[in-house]
């Protein structure tokens, strides 16, 4: 039998990670000495909370090793093997975490580390992927070639309503926000290759989020079947009519809208509103 674990970055909503039995390792939320784990002792409404209350602008970390060892082991009484699906190791330290791990179970249980080079609901398409092919009765090997296949073609765009989190976390090239934020415009960031790239600073809120359509269409086009997630982090109202627009321009297989992980939203802020996507 396989097993899949992730990461509380996948933005994936409760449903569909219980439906496909993935184990979801959190991320560490740091507000000055304490820690929470993220979806366990924080959900997002908290998070928000905290920031306004305290003034506290938190951090982040990857799991340990020996909570993934931990994991490992668990799943190990019924797993002959397991596949660890994870946020880039370009911009996390979380895969680094799992291959260690893998190292203490070596002779336990059989570990695949997959680093996504992305995350969000990029990376929890992936884990569902995974999950309907394990269904299917496929190999591992087999599994991981999709999931190679698939890391190519998936699209995330963002854009921000605020500066203030994104030039704090020094994820994003600072000289196009530090520019932006003179004007007052809004960013686009895309992940490319794993990496956050500052894309297009707009005019409006507005434009932003019409040019988010607009890349993902580049990228997809409208006449093939996809996958889309709209991922926000306090934007429920806007996230839903973005979901609403992408499903009268694009051929939509499946396609929701979901809390952007708290651990993302330490870095872009709230209000940040995101496509992601995939030709299937």
């Amino acid at each position: 039998m396989i097993k899949i674990v992730t990461d509380s970055t996948c933005d994936l909503p409760a449903s569909m990670i219980e439906e496909h039995d993935i184990t979801v390792v959190p991320i560490n939320i740091q507000f000055g000495i304490e820690t929470y784990y993220e979806g366990v002792t924080i959900d997002p409404s908290t998070f928000y909370k905290m920031i306004e209350e305290t003034g506290i602008f938190p951090t982040t970390s990857q799991p340990s090793v020996g909570e993934f060892a931990q994991v490992y082991r668990r799943l190990a009484q019924d797993a002959d093997s397991i596949l660890s699906i994870h946020v880039t190791g370009k911009l996390s330290g979380t895969c680094q975490s799992a291959e260690l791990a893998k190292q203490e179970v070596v002779d336990e249980v059989e570990v695949h580390i997959f680093d996504t080079l992305g995350g969000s609901a990029g990376m929890g398409f992936m884990c569902v992927e995974a999950a309907r092919l394990i269904q299917a009765g496929r190999s591992v090997e087999d599994i991981l070639s999709r999931l190679e296949i698939m890391r190519e073609k998936v699209n995330i765009f963002l854009t921000m309503n605020t500066l203030e989190y994104v030039r704090r976390s020094g994820r994003v090239g600072a000289l196009k926000f530090a520019f932006g934020s003179l004007l007052n415009m809004k960013p686009v960031v895309v992940l490319e290759e794993g990496l956050l790239e500052a894309k297009e600073n707009l005019r409006s809120r507005k434009k932003a989020l019409t040019r988010l359509l607009e890349l993902t269409e580049e990228a997809v086009g409208t006449s093939k079947p996809i996958n889309l997630a709209v991922i926000h982090a306090e934007a429920p109202e806007v996230a839903e009519e973005m979901l609403e627009r992408a499903k009268g321009i694009f051929n939509c297989q499946e396609a929701f809208f979901t809390d952007l992980a708290i651990s993302l939203a330490v870095q872009f802020g709230p209000g940040t509103v995101g496509l992601v996507s995939y030709q299937v």
